[in-house]
């Protein structure tokens, strides 16, 4: 039990220790960031919108000329 309680300390010793030597970007940083992944979501949405609107139309006129 001792041995698991003092592990468990050291563990978050450690983390104390990791999160100290991370980097945090500052505001400017975050809104470019955010801005960046914004555009990217929105860009990437427009092409699967893209997609399945041709895909869509593509077979029901396929459909169609099948007689289906």
């Amino acid at each position: 039990m001792a041995d698991s309680i003092r592990s468990i300390r050291d563990f978050a010793g450690d983390v104390r220790t990791e999160l100290q030597k991370v980097t945090w970007p500052d505001q400017a940083q975050l809104k470019n960031s955010t801005f960046v992944i914004l555009v990217f979501v929105i860009a990437l949405s427009l092409i699967i919108f893209a997609m399945d609107f041709l895909m869509n139309n593509g077979l029901h006129l396929l459909r169609s000329v099948l007689g289906g």
